[in-house]
């Protein structure tokens, strides 16, 4: 039988402890597999690819995106802290197998607790306690040093030094505002290309637009850039451009608005393979919008079409377009490389730094800060090698993850790593019944690391310090440069409390049946 309606597919209902009970089972299943890579001493993961490769990593979300369980229920319990994963990693980049660890410690003291407190109190304790540890971690995290940078980018990459050495390494070039990208080296060696470009704040259009599924990103590779100020309402206004793209087997970069028929009609030639495209948003806001799109103009020799300043749309032919090496866009943000920046953007630079010393008013000065950074930013691009495909995915995974991280440590600071942080605050801070239900549970990456390690958890712990799963000894995790972004930590809690309260105040779970149980 086929079903025309979703409303058809035959449904099961599992109700109470019985719904809850499956759902956990599931959310251990998919724990078990994720957090056995947490730490300095985590293992890897084999799994079987949808053509029944095996793949190698230790990359947290890569493992949980594998799992798919055959009970509807169980692997709805796995996708709601896939959820949670990747929603970690999206914000902050890392900190997915953390999220994990946190989400099921949380669920399970939840869970315990409900037979002594109700629902809605163990709820407001632990938004309570999450704002209390988000604070103590606010509160005690450390501006990152050059000398600590190192640190961050080997404890991402698990402990590697060697290649944390070389992120370390690009961003020390590229400097706090620069960029740090990744590609695939032509050899087995792993080593960092400093070039010139941008990055600003557009992100992914469309689903339709992706060209990696897997890292959800649009790269184009040199592309010509049309940058149009004024809303293209009709796909006739920039047809010269398209046949000229086209022509010329180019790709293209569109940032301009469009209006509903132009983008659908851009999207389903890009769908079909008529043309390689990418289309977002101009980037700025109010008055600096123009100043942007005329800065990101300047960077690739691309003429701003404005129909407040006299151009007329339907005249827009190839000579206004730029160039570009490379173009990335991911859910946030647009990277934009050149093989040379211009000259003129020093004197931009020059001018944007005088109007910020002028600026009384906060919002336009941070608005200038943000051009000033996109217009001083340099590209460090990491070309990572390996001896077989296996292990370069397996390295891609780590530096991707390595990248974001230091990203965030620079933009937030750092706490002390290895789950010390989290364990700090549930050791300083005391609550009521309901409170104590989150303090307990973000204990569980600190003894989870110790557990994979090999390592006996303390029956006591040395308040700031925690245990170097390598040597064994108890120290100053931050002195030993055993650190994590203070972002990452934060977001991963921040998700794993979202999803076990929402796991926990379930009763029904409603789940399609499979071909193979109705079959029975």
């Amino acid at each position: 039988m086929e079903y025309n309606n979703p409303s058809e597919i035959i449904k099961n209902l599992d109700f109470g402890n019985d719904a809850k009970s499956k759902i956990v089972n599931g959310i251990n299943k998919l724990t078990s597999a994720v957090s056995s890579t947490l730490g300095a001493s985590g293992m890897c993961v084999i799994y079987e690819d949808a053509t029944g490769k095996p793949i190698v990593t230790k990359d947290g979300v890569t493992v949980a995106n594998s799992v798919v369980l055959f009970d509807p229920v169980e692997n709805i319990g796995a996708t709601l802290i896939k959820e949670a994963a990747q929603k970690t990693v999206k914000e902050a980049g890392d900190g997915t197998t953390t999220s994990t660890v946190l989400a099921h410690s949380i669920l399970t003291e939840c869970l315990e607790a409900s037979g002594k407190i109700n629902l809605r109190d163990i709820k407001a304790g632990v938004e309570r306690a999450k704002e209390k540890v988000i604070k103590y971690l606010d509160d005690s995290k450390v501006k990152v040093s050059n000398k600590m940078l190192e640190s961050v980018a080997s404890i991402s990459v698990n402990n590697d030094n060697e290649l944390g050495g070389v992120i370390a390494k690009a961003y020390k070039k590229v400097g706090k505002d620069g960029i740090v990208l990744m590609e695939e080296s032509e050899t087995d060696e792993t080593h960092v290309n400093i070039i010139d470009g941008v990055e600003f704040d557009s992100g992914l259009k469309s689903q339709h637009l992706v060209t990696d599924v897997e890292k959800n990103k649009v790269e184009l590779e040199n592309p010509a850039v049309l940058i149009v100020a004024s809303p293209i309402s009709n796909i006739r206004k920039i047809q010269n451009v398209l046949e000229h793209v086209v022509k010329n087997k180019l790709s293209l970069l569109v940032v301009a608005n469009l209006d509903q028929q132009p983008l659908s009609a851009l999207i389903m030639n890009k769908v079909k393979g008529n043309i390689k495209v990418n289309i977002i948003d101009p980037p700025g806001f109010g008055a600096t919008k123009q100043d942007t799109l005329e800065d990101l103009a300047v960077i690739t020799g691309a003429t701003v079409i404005s129909e407040e300043l006299g151009d007329d749309l339907d005249l827009i032919d190839p000579s206004c377009l730029g160039t570009a090496l490379k173009a990335v866009t991911d859910h946030n943000n647009t990277i934009v490389t050149v093989e040379k920046m211009p000259e003129d953007v020093s004197e931009r630079i020059s001018i944007v730094k005088k109007k910020i010393k002028s600026e009384s008013n906060g919002f336009i000065k941070t608005k200038l800060e943000q051009r000033l950074a996109m217009l001083s930013g340099a590209v460090g691009v990491i070309k990572v090698g390996a001896n077989s495909k296996v292990e370069l995915k397996e390295k891609k995974d780590r530096v991707e993850d390595a990248i974001h991280a230091v990203k965030a440590a620079l933009r937030e600071g750092i706490v002390p790593g290895a789950g010390v942080a989290l364990h700090n605050a549930a050791d300083e801070l005391k609550g009521d019944i309901a409170e104590n239900i989150l303090y307990n549970a973000i204990k569980a990456p600190y003894k989870k690391i110790l557990e994979n390690a090999g390592i006996a958890y303390p029956p006591y712990f040395n308040k700031g310090k925690g245990i170097n799963v390598v040597t064994g000894e108890t120290c100053d995790l931050v002195k030993e440069g055993i650190i994590d972004p203070v972002l990452v930590t934060k977001t991963a809690l921040i998700n794993a409390v979202s999803v076990a309260l929402t796991i926990i105040s379930a009763d029904c779970i409603i789940s399609n049946i499979r071909i193979n149980e109705s079959s029975k």
